[in-house]
């Protein structure tokens, strides 16, 4: 049950064409299962609901998945939810080629973040982002956090290399971080950026760490502990290279309460 027949029901419920229990039974079943609420490729169980609770369609997590079934789990989420692009994450080339192939013009590739958008683009329902990264080798991930913001509805704005090890750089973007809703920080190595930024601002900050960086950052767990001890309020962290999570946790922040379910919208 989509967000369309969620309010026909409602509407027969208000008509007295429907009783209230009827009605409960019936949300019931469509949230829960019993038959409802995800399509079994057999391979996948697709979630066709979770637009309707959280107000995001299911993500489409490429890597470790052939390219024939991310486009088939792609065509029957566009099919469930025509008016959400339908992302899909950690997309190689093969993964971008065939989707290219199957949905053409309806394809918004982000290469460099790895990301696909089948479907229209979105109306810009939510705040404003600002993605910071503090090395150019932490774009694809900075890129993967605005691509998820930029589809999730958020206004997006991206800055790069602007590293604690030229201060200057970072200072320079005091007028675009004083126009934003959240920030989303990303870095690897010693992972410093995001407590400089939260004695920035005084507005939600997502860090991302990265696994960029030599031997002793251990594939960004050093940058994950120094994010983790910020002395900075207000600073949130994901996990490493969890560009995707930081743009969808960003893009929610500034969609606001309303926005936590597709009927909310």
């Amino acid at each position: 049950m989509d967000a369309d027949a969620t309010r026909a029901l409602l509407s027969a419920v208000a008509a007295g064409e429907v009783a209230v229990e009827a009605a409960l039974d019936r949300l019931s079943e469509g949230v829960f299962g019993d038959g409802e609420g995800f399509a079994d490729l057999g391979f996948a169980r697709v979630d066709t609901h979770r637009a309707l609770r959280t107000g995001d369609p299911e993500v489409i997590y490429a890597a470790g998945k052939t390219p024939e079934q991310v486009v088939a789990i792609a065509r029957r989420l566009h099919e469930a939810h025509p008016a959400h692009p339908v992302l899909v994450s950690r997309a190689d080339d093969a993964v971008r080629g065939a989707l290219r192939d199957a949905f053409g013009g309806l394809c918004t590739e982000e290469p460099v973040g790895r990301m696909v958008a089948v479907g229209a683009p979105p109306v810009v329902s939510g705040g404003k982002v600002t993605v910071l990264c503090a090395g150019t080798s932490d774009l694809p991930v900075a890129t993967e956090a605005a691509f998820t913001a930029r589809v999730c509805g958020a206004e997006v704005v991206q800055v790069s290399d602007v590293g604690v090890a030229g201060i200057h750089r970072l200072l320079a973007t005091r007028p675009v971080l004083a126009a934003s809703d959240c920030v989303v920080v990303v870095a690897g190595m010693d992972g410093a950026l995001p407590s400089a930024v939260g004695g920035m601002v005084g507005v939600p900050i997502v860090a991302v760490p990265t696994s960029v960086g030599y031997g002793a950052a251990f594939g960004g767990l050093a940058p994950l502990l120094t994010m983790l001890n910020s002395c900075a309020p207000g600073v949130t962290v994901v996990n490493i290279d969890n560009g995707f999570g930081a743009g969808l946790a960003a893009a929610r922040i500034v969609r606001g309460p309303r926005g936590n379910t597709e009927a909310g919208r």
